[in-house]
């Protein structure tokens, strides 16, 4: 089943701290993923930033609200048990523990205060998208960043004038760690007039190893026959590496003959490159710049 979201989570954890005995992070992580019957993949799925799987996340959430409304206490860090307020609260047989239920708990609003306190919350029974954690909230929205300004390079890449476009790619491979200085990268492409690059690039500094290089900016998806012409350059170059950059899309025996060929040739779409240009700064600016930070339990604890 799908991993469900920390509002869900909250009921069971709840009803799993019921016996009134000390828990674990880990095991209590354990037994909610046996009861939603999650599968090993779906337990070791990360959040984009790969700091953290989805599902540590929103059970972290879920006991940090209940904390907040006195439900679960922590007298160390690390272990966790409910409270009387907690005990009292199960035996009221609940069908649901969520956001709005803990807004009516006393003391869970005042444990968030200087917080942005959440209002206007679905019921319970809501058809609304299940409430997310703050950090999957943050990463989604820095996705949705990312992907839109790929798209805006990727526009300006296919209506940039021609040697502006051969600067872009030489300045993203040697920002990639291939062909030394850019200058040293830009004396060792070569010129065509089609809009594109083709030529030679040294793999290092010391040029122990060349990779042949072709790139076009085309608007329909390339095929397995564009890529036979540039695997047949290669063999006439006696090169045993290459790359090959679209603007556009590779088709599937496109890349499952760039995959079968005993040359390794690596294929880079139009969203890749875009991709390389954030990630190695071409072409793009820092706007702003967030740190988010935890409690250090370690500087609190009373030695």
């Amino acid at each position: 089943m799908a991993i469900p979201d920390f509002q869900t989570l909250m009921l069971p954890l709840l009803q799993f701290c019921g016996d009134g005995k000390i828990h674990t992070n880990s095991e209590t992580i354990e037994h909610l993923a046996d009861l939603f019957s999650l599968t090993e993949e779906e337990q070791k799925e990360n959040l984009p930033s790969r700091r953290q799987t989805i599902f540590y996340n929103r059970v972290t959430w879920a006991r940090a609200h209940m904390k907040m409304a006195d439900l679960i206490e922590s007298p160390k860090r690390g272990i966790f048990r409910i409270t009387q307020k907690g005990l009292s609260v199960l035996k009221e047989n609940h069908q649901r523990i969520d956001l709005k239920f803990l807004q009516k708990c006393p003391g869970y609003l005042q444990a968030k205060s200087g917080k942005k306190q959440i209002e206007n919350l679905p019921s319970s029974d809501s058809n609304d998208t299940p409430h997310q954690t703050p950090e999957e909230q943050l990463e989604d929205a820095y996705e949705n960043i990312r992907e839109s300004l790929a798209t805006e390079i990727l526009e300006q890449l296919k209506s940039v004038a021609p040697d502006f476009f051969e600067r872009i790619i030489v300045e993203v491979i040697v920002k990639m760690g291939y062909g030394g200085t850019r200058r040293d990268a830009g004396q060792a492409v070569g010129k065509s007039g089609d809009g594109g690059i083709d030529g030679i690039i040294k793999e290092d500094r010391l040029g122990l190893d060349i990779i042949y290089l072709q790139a076009k900016r085309w608007q329909g998806t390339v095929g397995r026959p564009e890529i036979q012409k540039f695997a047949g350059a290669l063999q006439g170059q006696r090169a045993k590496k290459g790359i090959f950059i679209t603007t556009s899309d590779f088709s599937k025996e496109a890349r499952d003959y760039a995959a079968m060929i005993e040359n390794k040739i690596v294929l880079i779409d139009g969203k890749q490159l875009a991709q390389y240009m954030i990630d190695f700064n071409v072409g793009v600016t820092t706007v702003s710049t967030y740190e988010i930070k935890k409690l250090d339990s370690d500087y609190f604890t009373d030695e």
